[in-house]
């Protein structure tokens, strides 16, 4: 089959490999649409410590079902897409029933061959079927929704609430979704790429550019200088570390939804002085897919 083969740093070429067998207890799945995640960038860039060439990357798919082996409530010819992640089911993370934050987690497309290629073989329990209401295409956006799900689920958002995003990358972008299906009053999203912003309004949401205005004076500004009460952290770089205690209320929160490359520096005496809680966040759980996919196609229509 062709496929997207990572070779190297800063070398992906198309190439013809073998098609993949599935196993008992597998599907294998003809790809349709495959996302590509900043992760994907970190494996060209040579520099994720997990990814090792040869490898087809690519963990946000969909496609249709072609075989089976085992049982299951999938079939042949079903449109699916694909929770990535899988676990190891021995460590005291999984023993209690928290898979997704697995000692060993470790994810198709990174750890085993993935969806950019014409066929992936995964277990058949990480399979989730489509309503026929969503087409394949935004399907392969279904992973990217299920973190946005989770991190607003793990939240002590409440209707009401003013939330501020941190980042309009497209998990940025999908958590301001998910925390305004949520009830959030008012949503404000913060980046300094125009482009993306100009993306976050076109979806309604309140966009500023922390080149042109202060962040944190802005946000207590338009919050009566109270903050806000429930700030995600989609950007990953330290100068939202600095800040997000700042834009943030006395008994707000903070939810650290992406993944820091390098230890940053935080405000840590505002989180004692306003008494903030701060949470973590990683992928997502079945609930979260299903969720995702349920959600899904209101989502198109905004």
């Amino acid at each position: 089959m062709k496929a997207g083969v990572y070779k190297g740093p800063e070398m992906i070429e198309f190439d013809n490999i073998d098609k993949p067998i599935n196993s008992s207890g597998e599907a294998l799945i003809k790809i349709k649409y495959a996302g590509f995640c900043g992760s994907d960038l970190f494996i060209y860039s040579g520099k994720h410590p997990r990814a090792k060439p040869p490898l087809v990357p690519g963990h946000e798919f969909s496609g249709i079902v072609e075989e089976i082996k085992g049982e299951s409530n999938i079939q042949p010819g079903d449109r699916v897409t694909v929770r990535p992640t899988y676990f190891c089911n021995d460590c005291p993370a999984c023993n209690n029933g928290f898979y997704h934050v697995c000692e060993n987690l470790k994810l198709v497309g990174i750890d085993c061959d993935g969806g950019f290629g014409e066929y992936v073989a995964v277990s058949l329990d990480q399979i989730f079927k489509l309503p026929d209401k969503l087409d394949l295409k935004e399907a392969s956006l279904i992973e990217p929704l299920a973190v946005a799900v989770h991190s607003v689920r793990s939240s002590g958002l409440k209707v009401g609430d003013d939330a501020v995003i941190l980042g309009s990358g497209p998990i940025g972008i999908l958590l301001a979704i998910v925390a305004k299906r949520a009830g959030a009053k008012e949503v404000y999203i913060n980046d300094v790429n125009e482009f993306r912003l100009e993306i976050a309004r076109q979806f309604g949401f309140k966009a500023f550019n922390s080149k042109n205005v202060n962040p944190v004076s802005y946000i207590n500004g338009v919050t009566s200088e109270e903050g806000a009460d429930v700030l995600f952290e989609a950007a990953g770089v330290e100068d939202t570390a600095k800040i997000m205690n700042k834009m943030t209320k006395i008994k707000g929160e903070i939810v650290v939804v992406s993944v820091f490359k390098e230890i940053p520096k935080a405000d840590l005496l505002n989180l004692n002085f306003k008494e903030q809680s701060m949470i973590g966040t990683r992928v997502y759980t079945d609930k979260d897919f299903d969720t995702a996919i349920k959600i899904a196609p209101m989502i198109k229509n905004l």
